[in-house]
């Protein structure tokens, strides 16, 4: 099965990049417009197009872009920068000179919607899943990018590792229940949990999968509402560094926490030499890359309380959407209408390892797509940091977590400090 996974992911992007050497002859759209290379008034269309990821998924979203290119007779550059994206956009946001098209990397509302044109009326809109469109619809119930993709993630795990151990996910209902299979995990020789530290935003994808269980999962002590008008308990960030810091001595990390990287993490979980990572299904996309043998499965989140039920995280991955001073809105509009295509969006999802943003959308994913149809009835939540923290706050969580992780004296009670005077600062400003 894993086998299949990634020669068919590999199969669909060979054939999009051939799709991409066909004839550009005008056509006509999905719109009833026909298509030819240039704006209506003569002029060429060239249209910019940036996007924060990397590997397979900027692949298959060039080979996608090609095909556009081909078959309309205009012109998209594309780039997908990596790390540097972020920063890239910030700049041009402050100069208000953006990219035609983009992808919002989770904050099409909160930081990008300013910048966007609404979808609510194109075509593609009536079809975007119920799971993901109260992520990506702001308070007037405005939508500003086409998912073609949405990432549902738990935590990953080794299924070789938990069955040889006799640790059944589905019972790790708590962190206290998944701390006692951590114990049972280290007992029998192996990493518990594989975090690369050294890539630092791999320390903050931990505070983002275990805060929600703490702050706003439990309907009977949520702090969301107290979040979101500008409160932060640090006590209960506290409590959170504490259970990091506790794990970090009982040795539930890998020993090179602070020097491994995420391509460390992926090698060990696709090997067997760690048991949990804290990362949705596209991960297990990059793990099968490296053994396609890898028996994977992922579970949902464990609650910090008995009373609360195990949740799923439910975030943008790949959002596209339209900068709304283009000079091109309707190339720009035509391109998002032909990566909502079913074949076309079905492609970009199966190299993300995701399920479709779109209803009407099928995508092959092999063992990633038995969990997600095992969990499809599971609470979801989105990101921590994207729905609850003010801007600027995830270099924060990732920098006082590796302090925790280097068991620097003092780094509990600062985190929870640090938090809450950085989450009061960037809420004032």
């Amino acid at each position: 099965m894993k086998k299949a996974l990634a020669l068919a992911l590999s199969a669909a992007l060979s054939v999009s990049l051939l799709a991409g050497c066909s004839s550009g002859e005008p056509t006509v759209s999905p719109s009833g417009s026909q298509t030819g290379g240039d704006s209506g008034s003569g002029e060429k269309v060239q249209l910019t197009f940036m996007t924060n990821v990397v590997g397979e998924k900027a692949s298959a979203l060039e080979s996608a872009i090609k095909d556009f290119e081909a078959e309309t007779g205009y012109t998209v550059e594309f780039s997908a920068p990596g790390s540097s994206y972020e920063e890239l956009m910030k700049t041009k946001m402050s100069s208000n000179e953006l990219p035609d098209v983009f992808t919002t990397h989770g904050w099409s509302v909160a930081r990008y919607s300013e910048y966007l044109m609404p979808v609510n009326d194109m075509p593609f809109a009536s079809r975007i899943s119920d799971q993901i469109k109260s992520v990506i619809t702001n308070s007037e119930g405005q939508m500003f990018v086409l998912p073609v993709d949405m990432e549902i993630a738990g935590i990953i795990y080794n299924v070789d590792v938990l069955d040889s151990c006799n640790i059944d996910p589905d019972s790790l209902k708590t962190w206290d229940d998944f701390a006692a299979a951590c114990a049972t995990i280290k007992a029998a020789g192996i990493s518990p949990m594989h975090i690369g530290g050294k890539d630092t935003w791999t320390i903050g994808q931990f505070f983002d999968w275990v805060a929600p269980s703490f702050y706003v999962t439990d309907e009977n002590n949520s702090k969301a509402e107290e979040l979101k008008s500008g409160t932060f308990d640090s006590a209960v960030w506290t409590e959170i560094a504490q259970m990091m810091s506790d794990w970090t001595v009982a040795g539930y990390f890998n020993p090179d926490v602070l020097t491994a990287d995420y391509n460390s993490d992926m090698e060990a979980l696709a090997t067997g030499t760690t048991a949990f990572c804290f990362y949705g299904p596209s991960s297990m996309v990059d793990a099968y890359g490296i053994n396609a043998d890898a028996n994977l499965g992922m579970m949902p989140i464990p609650s910090n309380s008995p009373d609360d039920d195990p949740t799923l995280i439910a975030g943008e991955d790949i959002a596209v959407g339209v900068w709304k001073d283009t000079a091109y809105p309707e190339a720009a509009q035509e391109l998002l209408e032909y990566l909502a295509r079913p074949e076309v969006c079905a492609k970009i999802a199966e190299a993300a390892g995701n399920a479709a943003g779109l209803n009407d959308v099928t995508v092959e994913l092999g063992d990633i797509g038995v969990y997600l149809e095992k969990y499809k009835d599971v609470k979801t939540f989105p990101y921590f940091d994207r729905e609850y923290l003010p801007s600027g706050l995830w270099d924060v969580m990732c920098s006082t977590g590796a302090e925790i992780l280097a068991q620097t004296s003092g780094a509990v009670e600062n985190a929870g400090k640090i938090m809450e005077q950085s989450f009061n600062d960037k809420y004032a400003g």
